[in-house]
Parts: structure tokens; sequence; C-alpha cells
């Protein structure tokens, strides 16, 4: 196998290659253009025209998703997996992968569409170096742009595996690619309709990529993610990758569950107080009239939409970011 593909290996150990591009015996091409950042790029005659970026441990100790993409590069660099995509695999927190933590200092996936420039430090700069890097990657024009930024969550969730798909004024969501990741095994799609400050936000946004956040299962060690299933998605991103993808049925969505965004909840103080037990999972259903939260100023957060749901409860978060995000059901009405 060349050794370009243990970007893992690399990474982990801080190590540069001695050898910043490999071939294939097959032609492809293999360059490494930063810390946990490598393009793999198809003989010209067998290219289809498709730029897919795949990103990985953003948060250092989602392992589930740097192990999925790790076996994607084996295999490419042993021939076994023969690409007729551009791809940029990137490893987003190096430094946090190593440690086997969420984040250092600060959340990374809370730093892009121009939040790192309000802020300092290295996984400041890092945000910036992967912005960097995407938008060199999805330069060229005329092309396909998809990206998927894969996590797993820190707690459990009653649907298990689910995507966020950005929004952008004026944009339509696509039908086409919420039956695509119905096929690569995600139960719910949240539509979001408003800016966002993550690293698939800003791909949708400002690369014209159709980008999504996917949320896999829970955050283990490495190693220890027997427990999250990512067969179908694997699955799924081989045949996009070797352009073999059965082409999705889009007339139905086949019981994928749509969600929007009622509100997002602030928290503004460290008076901050979250109503819900600690160990709360992910789609947890709220009834209407219970007190969510409460703030400084006499801030309330109060149930009143039918159907309301929680997801990504987190008290912990710094004053002035998200500390959850409450959902209500979708239609299927307005997709492109």
């Amino acid at each position: 196998m060349l050794a370009l593909g243990k970007l893992l290996e690399l990474t982990l150990a801080g190590r540069e290659p001695a050898e910043k591009t490999q071939l294939t015996v097959d032609g492809v091409r293999m360059r490494w253009l930063s810390e946990g950042a490598l393009e793999v790029r198809p003989p010209e005659a067998r290219d289809n025209g498709l730029d897919l970026l795949l990103s990985a441990g953003i948060h250092g100790n989602e392992t589930a998703p740097i192990e999925l993409l790790d076996r994607l590069l084996h295999d490419i660099a042993r021939g076994d997996l023969k690409p007729r995509a551009r791809i940029l695999f990137l490893f987003g927190n190096p430094e946090a992968m190593r440690r086997g933590e969420r984040f250092v200092e600060q959340d990374v996936n809370r730093l892009f569409n121009g939040r790192h420039e309000l802020s300092s430090g290295f996984e400041a700069l890092r945000a910036c170096e992967l912005e960097r890097l995407a938008a060199s990657f999805f330069n060229l024009p005329g092309r396909e742009r998809l990206h998927y930024d894969l996590h797993t969550a820190i707690r459990g969730s009653k649907i298990e595996q689910f995507a966020l798909y950005p929004w952008k004024d004026g944009r339509q969501h696509s039908r086409r690619e919420l039956a695509r990741l119905r096929a690569a095994g995600m139960e719910a799609v949240l539509l979001q309709n408003k800016p966002s400050i993550v690293f698939s936000a800003y791909t949708y946004d400002q690369l014209g990529a159709e980008s999504f956040t996917l949320e896999l299962g829970k955050a283990r060690p490495f190693g220890q993610n027997q427990g999250v299933n990512v067969e179908r998605l694997e699955t799924r991103l081989k045949h996009i990758i070797e352009g073999t993808e059965p082409e999705p049925e889009q007339d139905t969505l086949n019981g994928l569950k749509l969600f929007s965004v009622a509100r997002e909840i602030i928290k503004h103080s460290d008076s901050f107080h979250l109503h819900l037990p600690a160990d709360v999972e992910n789609f947890s259903e709220l009834e209407v009239g219970y007190l969510l939260a409460e703030d400084i100023a006499q801030t309330r957060w109060v149930i009143e939409e039918e159907g309301a749901r929680i997801i990504f409860p987190n008290p912990k978060v710094k004053n002035g970011l998200r500390a959850g995000i409450l959902i209500v059901p979708a239609s299927a009405d307005g997709l492109a």
C-alpha cells in the first residue's frame, strides 16, 4: 500500500510524509497538501466531473468517521477502490484527535463563515486553513460539488443517523440529495432555514457545494466503534467514488423523516439553566408548555410548538453560542 494511504497514521504521529505525491498502479494521484489533508485525483480519462470533499475529525474524539475515511484511503492506496471523482480527504482538528478530545481551546465547528476572524489561537487558524483548502479544491468550474462532513454525537439519539442540510437565501434543498442520503442510511434530515457557522454551511453557502453534516452515532474512542454501523454510508461512498452509484428514486424518500428549525436556544450568561436531564437524547419530544431553559433578565424558553423535539442540548457551551436546537416536523414541499 502507498505510504500516503496512511494519512491517519501520519496525522496522529504529527509527521509529514517523505514523498508528497504518489501514484497508484492505476494512475490515481495522491497528493499530501497539509497536515490531515490529502487530494486524490483520478486519471483524466476516467474523471467523471465530481469533486467530493470528505471531512471528519472536526471534533477530535469522533473516531468512527475518522476510521471510515481511513478505510477508504487504504482501499484507494492499495488499488482496491478506483476513483472516478476528485476527492479531498480532511482530518479537521489533528491536535484534538491526538489528545482524544472534542477540541483543545475552542470548537472548530463554530469558527467558519467568518467566525475565525473574530477569534485567535491555533484552532481558529485551523478553521481558516480548512476554508482555504476547501476553496482551492472547489475552484474548478463546471463540476459537481459534494461535501459530507462526518460526525458522531456526544450523546445518544432516538434517531441515530441523521443529516443537517445547510441553508442559503434563494437556494432550494435538493430532493435528489435527500434520496441519496436516505440510500446512505440516514433516517432523518434537518432542513435548516438560517445561516450557520459550521463547516458544511461554509462550503454550501460560499463554495456552491451540496453540503451536509452527517451524524452517525455516539462518539467513542478509536477501536471501540463496533456499535456505530456505517456500512450503508461506506457502501454508498464507494459507489460515489467509483462512479457506480445507483440513481436514487426521487419520487419517494422512503420514510425519511424531515425536520425544520423552530428556534435556537442561545446561552447568554453563566446563569443559563437547561431544564433537561444530563443524559437526554437527541430528538427527545417535548410537550407544549414545558419550560425548557432560563437565563438572565428573566429570559425563558417555553415550548409552544406541536411535535417539538430537542437536538444538540449542551448547557456547557460558551456564552453567546447555541445550547440546543428546537425542531419540528417538516414536509417535502418546496424541494427542488
